[in-house]
């Protein structure tokens, strides 16, 4: 395991302290991280007439990580106008999650702490794997995306090789724009389950209706049932 010099790394976040531009708060901050092949990445917080831009101190570490060669954040001190060790902020706690993981530790006035203490339960690059790499997103079309929110998707039953599956359609809704594609946009595939085609058709438009067998109608879109369709899809 790395050897940390925290006296170090406190001495650097204090100089990049220093140099911190805090004309609103007066309240400088400098950070000083080491990186997993030994180098030292700094950074001080940097304000805004727009209070709302305003970059924190670990944000120029984190800029000052990639802009020198990348790597991984393995330690950090922030600390205040005094030199003493200062908490990020959960912002902050994310993007040093982001670069240094849940090993990555963080000097307090007490000890150290690793970013799974200080950041319990984060958000990370897994939760979107599970996703995005596991379950294919529905993809509305090019040519349709300009319609992507409008109009209205139908999903209903229908027979394939003797069997009953549910399919779809987005049709555009009356009173849009004179001349603009009319009727049905964009036909779905077939699916074993109405859940399947009624996630394409909220890929489309939050107004997504079912049609069963019987011929009910069933709301399955975003929100309150309309006055129109006012039973809710349970299937």
């Amino acid at each position: 395991m790395t050897e940390i010099d925290w006296d170090r790394l406190r001495a650097a976040a204090t100089e990049a302290m220093r140099h911190a531009y805090a004309p609103y708060s007066k309240f400088p901050v400098g950070a000083a991280a080491l990186v997993d092949d030994g180098r030292v990445v700094v950074g001080c917080n940097v304000e805004n007439a727009a209070y709302g831009v305003t970059l924190c101190a670990e944000c120029g570490v984190v800029s000052s990580l990639h802009a020198t060669g990348g790597g991984r954040l393995v330690a950090m001190s922030c600390v205040d106008a005094t030199g003493e060790p200062l908490m990020p902020c959960g912002r902050c706690r994310q993007l040093l999650w982001e670069n240094g993981g849940p090993d990555c530790l963080v000097e307090t006035k007490g000890r150290p702490l690793r970013m799974a203490e200080l950041l319990p339960h984060a958000f990370g690059v897994e939760d979107l794997e599970a996703v995005v790499g596991e379950t294919p997103l529905p993809v509305v079309p090019e040519r349709l995306a300009a319609w992507r929110g409008r109009g209205s998707v139908f999903v209903h039953p229908d027979l394939s090789a003797g069997q009953q599956v549910w399919t779809a359609y987005w049709e555009r809704s009356a009173g849009d724009t004179e001349g603009a594609e009319t009727g049905v946009l964009e036909e779905g595939p077939s699916w074993d389950d109405p859940a399947e085609a009624i996630t394409w058709g909220l890929a489309r438009t939050p107004r997504v209706v079912v049609v069963d067998a019987a011929g009910t109608i069933f709301w399955a879109g975003e929100g309150e049932p309309p006055m129109e369709i006012p039973i809710r899809w349970g299937g």
